[in-house]
């Protein structure tokens, strides 16, 4: 079992755990695994210089040459490595509260480094049997500026930016003042939009909201799509690989709703194809790839497991259920600024407002949840859900993918631990909101009577 990495990368209290010496060696141990050039770069949080200057001195250590691409959105570092380098390292911590900060590693194709992978760097980590090169054999370092630029123009490229320029589209965009401030309002400028922004000053204090971009932290926003009479509102997380959008009336889109709208065109626009989510993600998915001649693959959560899966199987695209989508012909990762200038140019070629696009897909209801528990039980607490509900009456299957997914004939819930703090998620969804509520909050019940019997043994 893992002990420092996560569903994807390591964090932790910045200063605290995550201090320059834990990132320098960290660095190290990966860096002991990997040859040629890395690619190092950050999110806007006020620990990212010091934790990325470790990394980067970590990594010099161990001989590799490295490339400071600086403060920016996480797909753009993925971007960058998987056309010009080696390997990559991203300081972010994503949608994590300002205290915390974290350490992505990523392979040449800008794809989160493999479970085995990672247990080497923690084998080397722990045992400290780094890879320290000779004092004519350090590795040197050189600077990027360029890849935002040019990772910006790659966006563009990529829409139908004339059809989208025509339609003069008004957005408010919400940055959260993470790394999305860097390119997201440029972007949409260059698409010829009237650009209002919120929270688009860099900041690692967040001092405007939470980075994580949930409705009830995206209140103004909403608000002033609706005083502005914006066409679109789109709010990012810290690292801006997510896009979470508000429609024309101010109202929140839930991401497994434009991830629907997206599939849909991807898969007009090309005649079908695979379409890779997780065990997570809508129902709706699956009927969008029914009706489109797409195939849905469902993998365990985590956006590099999706990523992989779409490498192997050669799939036309993928994401899931928060607002990260994968555009893999473009980045093995979820990428904001794609979404939204996606979305953009639906709006554009349909000639109609999000909400009735959206209001033409599939409809289902969900309900999310979370409960504490702690991290050295998880495994037991999820073996024990799925022996309990193995002969509850309704039950129609059991998935354990990751975690346990429970189908009844209303619909269906997944218990899962989550990978970067002491709690279990539920997701539910179902016909009616009343039904995914009922659901999601069993699913919790289920959690908490086994916590309550592991406790009794």
């Amino acid at each position: 079992m893992k002990r420092l990495f996560g569903t994807f990368g390591v964090r932790r209290l910045a200063n605290e755990v995550l201090t320059p010496e834990f990132a320098s060696k960290l660095a190290a141990a990966y860096g002991s695994i990997v040859d040629g050039k890395i690619a190092v770069g950050g999110d806007t949080r006020t620990s990212t210089v010091m934790i990325k200057n470790a990394v980067i001195s970590g990594l010099l250590s161990s001989g590799c040459d490295v490339v400071d691409l600086g403060i920016l959105p996480t797909p753009a570092v993925q971007y960058a490595v998987r056309n010009y380098y080696d390997g990559g390292v991203i300081v972010t911590a994503s949608h994590n509260p300002p205290e915390y900060n974290g350490i992505k590693f990523v392979d040449g194709d800008g794809i989160g480094i493999p479970d085995d992978m990672e247990e080497e760097i923690e084998d080397i980590f722990f045992q400290k049997k780094f890879k320290r090169a000779s004092w004519n054999e350090i590795g040197h370092l050189t600077v990027n500026q360029g890849i935002i630029d040019e990772y910006q123009e790659e966006v563009i490229r990529r829409v139908d930016a004339e059809a989208i320029r025509k339609r003069n589209f008004r957005v408010v965009v919400d940055c959260g003042c993470g790394a999305g401030s860097y390119t997201m309002p440029y972007i949409l400028r260059k698409l010829g939009c009237s650009v209002v922004t919120l929270n688009s000053q860099p900041d690692g204090f967040f001092p405007g909201r939470d980075p994580e971009p949930v409705p009830e932290n995206l209140s103004e926003l909403m608000e002033t799509v609706r005083s502005t009479g914006a066409d679109l509102g789109i709010a990012h997380d810290g690292d801006a690989d997510r896009t979470i959008c508000i429609d024309e009336k101010g109202e929140f889109v839930l991401g497994d709703r434009t991830f629907a709208l997206v599939e849909k065109r991807m898969l007009q626009e090309n005649g079908g194809g695979i379409i890779v989510t997780t065990v997570a993600t809508s129902s709706a998915i699956y009927d969008v790839a029914e009706e489109n001649n797409g195939e849905v693959i469902a993998t365990a959560v985590g956006d590099l497991l999706v990523a992989r899966k779409l490498k192997e199987t050669g799939g036309l695209f993928g994401g899931e259920e928060n607002g990260g989508l994968i555009f893999p012909d473009f980045v093995y990762g979820r990428d904001a600024a794609l979404t939204a200038a996606k979305i953009l140019e639906i709006m554009a070629h349909e000639g109609r407002p999000l909400s009735e696009l959206v209001s033409e897909l599939p409809s289902y209801y969900s309900e999310k949840k979370k409960v504490k528990c702690p991290d050295e039980i998880k495994g037991d607490v999820m073996k024990l859900v799925a022996e309990m509900v193995s002969t509850e009456p309704g039950v129609r299957d059991i998935d354990t993918t990751d975690g346990v997914k429970i189908f009844r004939d209303s619909g269906w819930v997944i218990i899962r631990p989550s990978g970067t703090e002491p709690i279990f998620r539920c997701f539910a969804e179902s016909d009616t909101q009343k039904n995914a509520t009922k659901m999601a909050e069993w699913g919790i019940s289920l959690v908490e009577e086994a916590i309550e019997k592991l406790g009794k043994v």
